[in-house]
């Protein structure tokens, strides 16, 4: 049975949807349920007026929806503050190498230096290498202890492959059982640090781009 060996930070995590549209929403049903309740009151028939157990009803709902718009509120400030905090703390990244899944840069032929994320228990470990418009160009057998490994950037022919991005995964494999693909590591320079929403993204060199959290590994 195949089983991760370490935790692999994955590039498709899903972007955390704002809340600001939530605040709006609220503001919305706040606004929507005082006209109906003037509404309400202005042509109720006032020889059989409104209950007034249900008015208090109306009234704990009003106040209900009161507190949770200014509890949004509340909370996208905070979220906010957090925000600028996590910014200033992974700004002092910047220069510093950083390592996670991400394009690999080929240039005039140099070998890369790589960190396949192999399975635990798969019999058999293929890096698979496509060019930036998502063409095969070259499956290489890992060792399958590999942990950190060399590539030397060849095509299926054995011919160096051409400057420019790569990506890189990993198809592990196991006599009855279905190919698990995972992910490559590597490190890159930190150029920049950038605010996205509520996510913190980094401009590595090579202008790729990754989110903090994904980082697994930093060195000076």
């Amino acid at each position: 049975m195949i089983v991760s060996a370490a935790s692999s930070a994955t590039t498709t995590a899903s972007q955390t949807q704002s809340s600001t549209p939530v605040s709006s929403s609220l503001t919305s049903d706040f606004q929507t349920f005082l006209r109906l309740m003037t509404t309400q009151l202005q042509y109720q028939d006032p020889m059989n007026p409104v209950d007034s157990t249900q008015y208090l009803s109306q009234l704990a709902s009003f106040s209900a929806v009161e507190q949770q718009t200014q509890t949004n509120k509340l909370l996208t400030s905070i979220q906010g503050s957090f925000n600028m905090l996590g910014m200033a703390q992974v700004a002092s990244w910047v220069g510093s190498e950083a390592r996670a899944e991400m394009p690999a840069i080929v240039t005039s032929g140099e070998d890369v230096t790589i960190a396949p994320q192999i399975l635990q228990g798969a019999e058999k470990a293929v890096l698979v290498v496509r060019d930036s418009e998502g063409e095969l160009v070259a499956r290489v057998d890992l060792p399958l202890d590999a942990t950190s490994y060399e590539w030397e950037p060849l095509d299926a022919a054995g011919e160096p492959l051409p400057d420019g991005t790569y990506d890189l995964s990993v198809e592990n494999s196991a006599e009855g059982e279905e190919t698990v693909v995972t992910g490559v590591e590597l490190y890159a320079r930190v150029v920049e640090v950038q605010g996205l929403g509520d996510q913190i993204v980094l401009l590595m060199e090579g202008d790729r781009r990754i989110l903090a959290d994904n980082v697994t590994a930093i060195r000076g």
